[in-house]
């Protein structure tokens, strides 16, 4: 290891020297740094561009996705039962009316015991819940409280407390803890000494279109919700009710809500894109993107999706007719297969002054209810077109982010390296310094020595 004390026989400020020549020998590692730095910037906003493209992606899945196009929007006339939409692409519109004739309950089983002694001699009792096999549950506390920790502890579905009367007994109260028929259960085994009382389990029960005789039918269910009775609709019944009506319409508000989500992710994908590339001439700011080609198109793209309207196949196939076809096939199948849908106002999807998106609901369900099935088709085509743009968007700006990194990498690569130039650098002008401070020191030395025989000579 060299070191020096500095200026000690020059007096110059050796270690300032070398600390100002180091920064000359690292200006090429510094600019190193501030391009990796330029360049995370950059992939920064590369970043949130690809957020806001994701978005639009995901917004734009969801118009063409076949369950935004089959939900539904139940009601019922009475608010005792509540209809909900499950979604999905099996659903039903229309109508129908029933009767609530039971609700589904669980199964309450009591006895009158002491409040202090054992109810039972027995050391186990024996539980069966449903169709399940029966279990056997040990007792060693014997008492009301014993009986009904032991049933707890078991976990077998059928929960139990004692409930304090205020009178010389107590109740023991067995209880399911589901609802009906199914989920009944049996105690035995508590001995002759515990007389059992018990409120039956029922099953919730619907009369659809009337009785028997007129056509109708029953149906069951061992809870209080009704699943299947109408596609794509669960009822939840709370009490006894006749001439209960439930209708299911297509949920077209659903539909406009898909069709707004798209167009504030256009929009705020176009908002990202000006942000990232503006430039301000009177400051001459520009932003980490702003020469960036690739990103700037991006707004261009997305606007001619919408400004140049909508043409699609009927199959799902590209718009663009084979070119190596003749022309007469080319036409046929054009003919055939392409929908030349037109401008996107139909769908209520319009560009401001600004540049910016707009959707006005009411158009889009005029024009829906007007014309469902063609709609539908239409939207499912959007929905597709703007997913392929967001799709190729966001290809390229991977790709971008991809080269980016692997530059830093290489980068990062020659700054490790001059980190070991850089060290060898200084240790070698250290110890040129170094010796030459001793050199100097030397030099001093036989100065000194000089001076005093030449004096000595008097």
């Amino acid at each position: 290891m060299t070191s020096s004390v500095s200026g000690l026989a020059s007096g110059l400020d050796t270690t300032n020297i070398i600390s100002q020549l180091m920064k000359v020998e690292g200006s090429t590692q510094t600019r190193l740094k501030n391009k990796v730095a330029d360049a995370e910037t950059v992939i920064s906003s590369y970043q949130s561009v690809n957020t806001k493209l994701v978005g639009l992606k995901n917004a734009a899945a969801d118009v063409s996705a076949l369950s935004t196009w089959r939900g539904v929007k139940p009601t019922t006339n009475t608010a005792s039962v509540t209809a909900t939409a499950v979604g999905g692409t099996n659903t039903a519109t229309g109508s129908m009316t029933f009767d609530v004739v039971e609700l589904a309950k669980g199964q309450s089983t009591t006895a009158r015991v002491s409040k202090t002694d054992a109810i039972t001699d027995a050391d186990e009792i024996t539980v069966k819940v449903g169709a399940g096999d029966p279990v056997t549950v040990k007792l060693t506390d014997k008492t009301a409280k014993g009986v009904a920790d032991a049933l707890n502890g078991a976990g077998l579905g059928v929960k139990a407390s004692v409930v304090t009367t205020g009178g010389e007994q107590n109740i023991l109260q067995f209880v399911s803890s589901k609802t009906g028929t199914e989920n009944a259960f049996t105690i035995d085994g508590l001995g002759s000494g515990v007389t059992l009382a018990t409120s039956a389990a029922t099953d919730a029960k619907l009369q659809v279109g009337g009785s028997e005789a007129e056509g109708g039918y029953s149906v069951t269910s061992g809870t209080n919700t009704f699943t299947g009775l109408m596609a794509g609709v669960t009822l939840t019944v709370s009490k006894k009710e006749t001439g209960v009506t439930l209708n299911s319409e297509s949920d077209v508000s659903g539909m406009a809500a898909k069709f707004k989500a798209l167009v504030d992710a256009a929009n705020s994908a176009l908002t990202e894109v000006s942000n990232q590339t503006k430039y301000d001439p009177a400051t001459k700011a520009s932003s980490p993107l702003t020469g960036d080609f690739m990103v700037r198109q991006m707004s261009q793209t997305i606007l001619s999706a919408v400004s140049q309207g909508l043409t699609y196949r009927k199959d799902g196939a590209p718009a663009a007719p084979d070119k190596t076809a003749d022309a007469a096939t080319i036409a046929a199948d054009k003919a055939a297969n392409v929908v030349n849908f037109g401008s996107l106002s139909k769908f209520g999807i319009e560009l401001d002054r600004s540049g910016q998106l707009t959707f006005d609901e009411t158009k889009f369900t005029a024009s829906y209810n007007a014309d469902p099935a063609a709609i539908k088709q239409a939207g499912i085509a959007l929905g597709d077109t703007f997913r392929g743009v967001a799709n190729k968007q966001i290809e390229n700006v991977t790709n971008s982010i991809t080269g980016r990194k692997n530059n830093i990498d290489s980068l990062n690569i020659q700054i490790d390296n001059w980190d070991v130039r850089l060290a060898a650098k200084k240790v070698a002008l250290t110890k040129q310094y170094s010796d030459l401070e001793t050199a100097l020191g030397k030099l001093q030395s036989q100065g000194t020595w000089l001076s005093g025989q030449i004096a000595s000579l008097g």
